[in-house]
C-alpha cells in the first residue's frame, strides 16, 4: 500500500475544498456594518488579505449558525465590530472568491445589515487587514464590485428617506 503525505499548502487547499462542499454551494455571508455619525451614515470596509481590495467582512457559512449569526461573527473576527444583526438578508450579489492555488469560484453573497454598537481593539484578525469607516458615497468609490455598489446605493437612498 502506498501512502501520500500532503505538504501543508496542499492539505490546506484540500481542507478548503472539503469545506466548500459541506456548506451551501458557493454561498458566502457578508456583514454590512453601519453607524450614524455627525457626518451621516457610515459603513465599514476591510481589505481582503490576499489582494488588499476593499470589501465587506465576509466568509463561508458556519454549519451550526444562522446567516445573521455568521455575519456577526465575520464582523467581529475581521474588524472587531459588535452590534445588532438583522435576521434576514438585506440583499445579495454575485462575486468571486479567490482560493489557494489560484482557483476563483463564482459565489453568491448574502448581505446582512449590522448596526454597529462597539468596535473592539482586540479581535482575531487584528493587524491582518486595513479597516475604515467611510460615508456610503466614498465606499462606493473604494469598492470594485458592481453588485456591492448597487447595495450601497440602495442603503444610502433608504437612509436619506428616513
Amino acid at each position: 500500500m502506498t501512502t501520500t503525505t500532503l505538504t501543508p499548502p496542499a492539505s490546506i487547499f484540500l481542507q478548503s475544498l472539503v469545506g466548500i462542499f459541506k456548506r451551501p454551494p458557493r454561498l458566502q455571508i457578508a456583514a454590512l456594518c453601519y453607524r450614524k455619525s455627525r457626518k451621516g451614515l457610515e459603513v465599514l470596509l476591510v481589505t481582503s488579505r490576499g489582494t488588499r481590495r476593499w470589501i465587506l467582512p465576509k466568509g463561508w457559512p458556519e454549519l451550526k449558525e444562522a446567516g445573521h449569526e455568521t455575519a456577526a461573527t465575520e464582523a467581529y473576527e475581521e474588524a472587531g465590530v459588535v452590534g445588532s444583526a438583522e435576521n434576514k438578508p438585506y440583499a445579495q450579489f454575485r462575486s468571486y472568491k479567490g482560493m489557494d492555488g489560484g482557483l476563483n469560484l463564482r459565489t453568491r453573497v448574502d448581505v446582512y445589515l449590522i448596526k454597529a454598537e462597539e468596535q473592539l481593539a482586540d479581535f482575531p484578525e487584528s493587524g491582518q487587514r486595513d479597516i475604515v469607516w467611510v460615508p456610503v458615497s466614498k465606499a462606493i468609490k473604494m469598492t470594485d464590485e458592481p453588485g456591492l455598489h448597487r447595495i450601497l446605493k440602495r442603503l444610502e437612498a433608504e437612509f436619506k428617506r428616513r
